[in-house]
C-alpha cells in the first residue's frame, strides 16, 4: 500500500519556480530518502507536502486523500507528522511537556514509555527544559514529539544538521528501527551516508526535479550521479 504519492508537484516562492514536476512515492512500512545539494528543493518538497507552502499544481495523496493545498493543520490531522529542520522544540517547556503537548493517543501506539525506550537518554531529562538539552537530545526530542502524534507518515528535514558523527549514527539507528508496518518515513538529508543507511530507496533531486530514483546499491553503482548531483 502506498502511504504517500506525490505527482507533478510544482511550487513557487514568488516568481521563483522551485519545484518543477516532482514525483515520488513512499509505501507503508518503507523508509525513503530524498537527497540533493543545498537549494535543490528538498525542504520545499517537505513544505509543500505539509501545507507550509501551497503548491501551484500537482497532487499530494496520503492514503486515499489528496491533500495538496490543504492547510497544515488538516494535513497533520490526516496522519502526517514533521520533524522540522532545526528541531524547533519548545525551549521553555520540559521534555515531558514537549512530548505530552503533541500526544495523540492510539491503542498500542506511540506513547511516552515507547519514546523513552527508543531514546533512553531523554528519560533522565524529563524535567529539564528544552533549552537545557544538548543538540543531540533536542533532535531526539523532536523525533519523539512527532512519534507521539502516532502518524502514518513521518517526515524528517535534515535531522543530522549540527550533530556530531556519533549522534548522527545514533539517530540513524533509531530511524532504521522505526521501519515497520503502519509507518512510512520520508527522510530529507544532505548526509549521504545517513540517507543510504536509513532509506530503502533513494531519490536524488536537482534544481527542483527528481534526477534519480532507485536503491542505495543502484545509486552506488552510478558514481556519475553522485559526482554530478551530490558532489561525492
Amino acid at each position: 500500500m502506498t502511504t504517500l504519492e506525490v505527482r507533478g508537484l510544482h511550487a513557487y516562492y514568488g516568481d521563483s519556480h522551485v519545484l518543477q514536476g516532482v514525483d515520488l512515492d513512499v509505501r507503508d512500512g518503507e523508509a525513503v530518502s530524498l537527497v540533493g545539494r543545498n537549494g535543490a528543493g528538498k525542504s520545499t518538497t517537505i513544505a509543500a507536502i505539509t501545507g507550509l507552502v501551497r503548491p501551484r499544481t500537482g497532487s499530494v495523496r496520503v492514503g486515499a486523500a489528496d491533500l495538496a493545498g490543504q492547510p497544515a493543520h488538516r494535513i497533520a490531522r490526516a496522519g502526517v507528522a514533521l520533524v522540522p529542520q532545526g528541531r524547533r522544540i519548545f525551549a521553555e517547556l520540559t521534555v515531558r511537556e514537549n512530548l505530552l503537548l503533541a500526544a495523540h493517543a492510539v491503542a498500542g501506539g506511540w506513547d511516552e514509555r515507547r519514546v523513552l525506550e527508543l531514546f533512553p537518554s531523554l528519560g533522565r531529562r524529563l524535567d529539564n527544559r528544552g533549552d537545557e538539552l544538548s543538540g543531540g537530545e533536542q533532535q531526539m526530542l523532536a523525533i519523539g514529539r512527532a512519534l507521539m502524534r502516532n502518524p502514518s507518515l513521518l517526515l524528517l528535514d535534515e535531522p543530522s544538521e549540527g550533530l556530531a558523527p556519533k549522534l548522527v549514527a545514533d539517530v540513524g539507528e533509531a530511524l532504521r528501527s522505526l521501519r515497520s508496518p503502519g509507518l512510512a518515513i520520508l527522510l530529507v538529508e544532505q548526509n549521504l551516508a545517513l540517507a543510504t543507511r536509513v532509506g530503502e530507496r533513494i531519490y536524488v533531486m536537482n534544481k527542483g526535479t527528481i534526477v534519480f530514483a532507485g536503491t542505495p546499491a543502484q545509486l552506488a553503482a552510478q558514481p556519475d550521479v553522485e559526482a554530478r548531483y551530490l558532489g561525492v
